[in-house]
């Protein structure tokens, strides 16, 4: 086991760093053996079984190829939550953990609130809100079906009745009225490639990240104007966004005739969230 530590950490932490190494590490014993920290910390003099250094080294070359980690085991932990996750997908951030959480602060206990989550990707928002929310009824779209696949799947593994529609917002309107609309739409400019790591831009999917330098606003502006007519009076829409553009967008919420425009910061200090409000008359 301390071999194996060693050598792990030896050939990660020019890729990765030590923060993320350690993490690597962690995420690669719990997957193989299921074990937490204090299992590791236990476990380091014991010899490790042929097969787990076998599989160690064959997550151990995917990774030194820049492969996700999350990828390689097929999960990612989001919101206290296990989803699957796969190429066809974005893997959850921390970030999006905080939207959720600004949320379900906002609404504070109202119950039988109607959802719509855009682009829902791995479902993370859409099931972590019906499972936080209290009865509520909640739809989630995305424009790939290979995505809508495996968000369904991680509804039923966690046991959540989520409804989802294969839609592409920029050419179609979902049917409904619904007092919370959340986003996490591409947001990336393309100018932005060039300074993105390659575990980012070789394996996730393009489109659910960039969007053309020209029309950066893209997704957010379809949005904003869906929002005009799919939000309930006094309903309110959640955004993540670039931090690039955290003035243009709260203009354009505020040009949409949203009220109470709010953008906040993420845990980093960045511009990450946009909260705005339909009148409630």
């Amino acid at each position: 086991m301390r071999e194996t530590l060693t050598k792990l950490r030896l050939a990660l932490r020019p890729l990765y760093g030590n923060g993320e190494t350690e993490a690597i590490i962690k995420i690669i014993f719990h997957h193989l053996k299921g074990w937490n920290t204090v299992d590791m910390i236990m476990h380091e003099p014991e010899p490790l079984s042929p097969f787990i250094k076998s599989e160690i080294d064959k997550i151990l070359t995917r990774l030194l190829n820049h492969e996700p980690i999350q990828y390689i085991t097929g999960e990612a932990r989001f919101h206290g939550l296990e989803l699957s996750v796969n190429p066809s997908v974005l893997i959850p951030r921390p970030e999006t953990e905080e939207l959720v959480d600004i949320i379900t602060d906002t609404v504070n206990g109202r119950t039988d609130l109607r959802v719509l989550d855009i682009g829902t990707g791995s479902g993370c928002i859409a099931i972590s809100l019906a499972r936080a929310l209290k009865f509520p009824q909640v739809t989630a779209l995305d424009i790939s079906p290979e995505a809508l696949d495996t968000a369904r799947k991680n509804a039923t593994s966690l046991k959540t009745n989520i409804r989802f529609l294969q839609t592409d917002i920029l050419k179609s309107v979902p049917h409904g009225e619904y007092d919370i609309i959340v986003s996490n739409p591409p947001y990336v400019d393309e100018s932005e490639k060039k300074d993105m790591e390659d575990n980012v831009l070789l394996h996730e999917p393009h489109t659910a990240l960039f969007v053309p330098d020209d029309n950066p606003l893209l997704f957010y502006k379809r949005i904003t104007t869906l929002s005009d007519t799919l939000l309930a009076p006094g309903g309110y829409l959640f955004l993540e966004i670039n931090p690039r553009h955290s003035e243009a967008l709260a203009d354009l919420a505020t040009s949409s005739g949203l009220t109470e425009t709010e953008i906040i910061k993420d845990s980093f200090g960045k511009d990450r969230f946009l909260k705005a409000r339909k009148p409630c008359q």
